[in-house]
């Protein structure tokens, strides 16, 4: 369950990874943030960003009947 969710459907990139910069800033460490996206690129943007921040990518999955993604990231540091 995130304890944030970021809905940038209907941003283009870079937009949804900005969000969630933004917003990651923010948290606290241990906290889960929650992308949603139409982007198709942020389901690549995103887990990359992640593993060149440190943090930890939770889960990144595909809404079929939305048609947009899910991308959870946990702040690790």
């Amino acid at each position: 369950m995130p304890d944030k969710v970021v809905d940038a459907r209907g941003s283009y990139c870079p937009g949804p990874l900005m969000e969630l910069i933004k917003t990651i800033k923010k948290a606290d460490v241990g906290a889960v943030i929650e992308v949603l996206s139409s982007d198709q690129g942020s389901a690549k943007d995103i887990p990359e960003w992640v593993k060149k921040s440190g943090n930890e990518l939770v889960y990144s999955e595909k809404d079929e009947a939305g048609g947009y993604w899910r991308i959870a990231v946990k702040k690790v540091k």
